[in-house]
């Protein structure tokens, strides 16, 4: 039986909405490492993005839904292959550190490129990541530090198990929330360079999105550390509130009775959440139980 993973086993996905400038010299560096099996994805490009993809021997389809999430799922209803690889076509990823997670690809259902150099990466996008990042390890219980990068690598048969609701470039948070809280996920490092082409990104529109996109799908997946985490944010603000008004009333005699008000609001709904995370938990608890029970039907 073979184990090593080649070239042969992964098509290289390309979402593609006018990269004109960027689609050629891309798909020129994928053939001259190796990859010759090249899926691009085109979200009804208005410039000659389709016509040099054609020109250069990728298989081209439309996707349909919207945004980038409809060009995964149009790439991932037609991969064949065992493994894909998502990358995005505008030039800022090198296809040479594809090798990077072959060795992987075994043990894992799917690993995520994480950036390294950030230098072409603006402050402001920077600091969403940042924030990105830190709201999914606290909402999901998972530490990834690049959940938002835009190449990563999937098992096709997981790939297909994914619900994708998003249209925006939240897709890559909505994957990696659900493969992490059901499946075996990993990163390795990799380059960021100069984008070629114009920037689609909206640092504070898409950063919200992408922290929405979090909080909803942590809450359906993972509910036990979502609520537990939305416990602990109010508990903690609604304690030091009152703590501090119990200082001012019985040390110095003065009554704050709307802080007061403020910090037992904060407790209250802190411990309603702990309380449906522990629900949670037991209901997590009787399915698995359940499930062990169930006699498997051949």
């Amino acid at each position: 039986m073979r184990l090593e993973v080649t070239a042969s086993d992964i098509t290289v996905v390309l979402p593609a909405f006018n990269e004109e400038k960027a689609i050629g010299p891309v798909l020129d560096e994928l053939l001259q490492t190796g990859y010759s099996k090249i899926l691009v994805v085109d979200g009804y490009s208005r410039d000659k993005t389709v016509e040099i993809a054609k020109a250069k021997g990728a298989d081209v389809t439309q996707q349909h839904w919207k945004g980038k999430t409809g060009g995964l799922k149009a790439a991932f209803e037609r991969v064949q292959s065992t493994y894909l690889l998502v990358m995005d076509c505008d030039g800022t990823y090198d296809p040479k550190d594809i090798s990077r997670f072959l060795p992987h690809a075994h043990n894992y259902d799917q690993i995520i490129g994480a950036r390294e150099r950030r230098d072409h990466i603006s402050f402001m996008n920077r600091l969403g990541n940042r924030i990105i990042n830190y709201v999914f390890t606290l909402f999901t219980g998972w530490r990834l530090t690049d959940v938002g990068s835009g190449m990563y690598l999937l098992r096709t048969s997981v790939a297909r198990t994914l619900e994708l609701h998003t249209s925006g470039v939240d897709s890559e948070v909505e994957i990696a929330v659900q493969t992490a809280t059901k499946y075996r996920v990993t990163e390795v490092p990799i380059d960021y360079r100069m984008r070629l082409g114009e920037s689609k990104l909206s640092p504070v529109r898409d950063g919200l999105s992408d922290i929405w996109t979090i909080l909803t799908l942590s809450r359906l997946y993972n509910p036990v550390q979502f609520f537990s985490s939305m416990g602990t944010l109010l508990f903690v603000p609604g304690a030091i509130i009152m703590l501090w008004a119990s200082y001012e009333t019985f040390l110095r005699g003065i009554l704050h009775f709307g802080w007061i008000l403020v910090g037992l609001v904060f407790i209250m709904f802190a411990f309603q959440a702990f309380g449906v995370a522990a629900i949670s938990l037991a209901i997590g608890r009787l399915e698995r139980r359940l499930e062990k029970k169930t006699p498997s039907v051949a």
